[in-house]
């Protein structure tokens, strides 16, 4: 059924229903290894949410689940797949460390933060443009590059950490840790005003400018001339061609901003966190970015809901594989999973029905628009 949906519907309801089913499935597979699965939504909701650490490290994973998932977004509106979000996360947290390790002995960390910003922006974005180039110029598949792009940028990192950064004498395939200047603080200060203690935990400032990017995307995507041309190209590249907007341009620009928001992410685990370059910084972020951006229907507030839930099932997850012995890791990674299928491959199963329910309504948008065909 292509009759139009309201907003709330399309963006809320369908979404929560498929969740819905997601956790209920979840809980079977829980019930089936023996489990009670009431219990094991406890433990993981106790452990994303029921202490200050615990509070701190769900908001620390969702902060690089939003970068990425802002990534994954920026080009969906474009019509593009960008599955490079993990090599530019990857590139970008080499800018940053570069940044950090060449200032971080004489400088402070206000004037090194803006600057690693701009850097893991600007290496993430030149990791993007050559994809971005290859598919406006020559015609190759960006999902296809964008892959082969991963690796390369893991093979690069493996050299650079093993031949060039490592510290002389040591056998970790890392850099130097960065002086107190080459570190973003935590901002414990700012649990404290709700009563709680972060801990141990790595929350750095880092989680502000994710929030920051929610809304600079959303003002690019929606309040800007470049964000009309982006979405008219991926709604239809033809119509936009023939308005007048250059498809090699808006291709380039739309996947180098994608780029640089998955640049940006580095600068959690990188400057935030280890303090130093380090492989798999990206950890996989890249990769559940895609998942956030379709949950969140490519809007930066659903981009920032589901890179929430994600935080809370890869936090909550390690204390219920810690309560629940039976519950390893790899099946917080099947629940993972179910939610990414029935978000996203699943995403248009309940459509059909929602929208014959709403169809019986007169006021309704699909009523309207079956009394206006009529």
């Amino acid at each position: 059924m292509n009759a139009q949906l309201p907003r709330w519907v399309d963006l809320g309801l369908i979404p929560a229903l498929n969740l819905i089913v997601a956790f209920l499935v979840a809980g079977l597979v829980v019930m089936l290894i023996g489990e009670n699965p009431v219990e094991a939504v406890e433990h993981i909701l106790y452990g994303a949410f029921g202490f200050g650490e615990g509070i701190a490290f769900t908001l620390f994973y969702a902060t690089n689940f939003i970068f990425t998932g802002l990534c994954v977004a920026v080009a969906f509106h474009a019509s593009l797949f960008n599955i490079g979000g993990e090599g530019q996360a990857y590139i970008g947290g080499l800018g940053v460390a570069l940044v950090c390790l060449a200032f971080d002995t004489f400088l402070l960390w206000w004037i090194i933060a803006p600057l690693a910003i701009c850097a893991g922006a600007a290496f993430g974005a030149g990791w993007a443009f050559v994809p971005a180039y290859l598919q406006a110029k020559r015609g190759s598949h960006i999902v296809i590059t964008t892959i082969m792009f991963n690796f390369l940028a893991a093979s690069l990192m493996v050299y650079l950490l093993v031949n060039v950064l490592k510290v002389d004498g040591t056998m970790a395939p890392e850099s130097r840790t960065f002086e107190e200047a080459g570190r973003l603080p935590k901002i414990g200060w700012f649990m404290e005003l709700f009563g709680q203690n972060i801990g141990g935990a790595p929350l750095n400032l880092s989680f502000f400018l994710a929030l920051l990017a929610c809304g600079g995307v959303w003002l690019l995507i929606w309040r800007t001339k470049l964000g009309y041309e982006i979405r008219t190209f991926g709604a239809n590249p033809t119509a936009a061609v023939y308005a007048g907007i250059n498809p090699v341009r808006i291709t380039v620009i739309t996947m180098m901003i994608s780029g640089g928001l998955a640049g940006m992410m580095a600068l959690n685990p990188v400057m935030g966190d280890q303090n130093r370059l380090f492989l798999e910084l990206a950890g996989g972020a890249g990769f559940v970015g895609i998942a956030v951006a379709l949950m969140g229907r490519a809007h930066p507030v659903g981009v920032a809901l589901a890179a929430l839930l994600f935080g809370v099932l890869y936090q909550g997850g390690a204390e219920l594989s810690f309560e629940m012995p039976a519950i390893t890791r790899d099946m917080i990674v099947v629940i993972q999973g179910l939610v990414v299928l029935f978000a996203g491959a699943l995403e248009f199963m309940f459509r059909p029905v929602v929208a014959r329910f709403f169809a019986k309504g007169p006021d309704s948008k699909v009523g309207k628009a079956k009394a206006g065909a009529a």
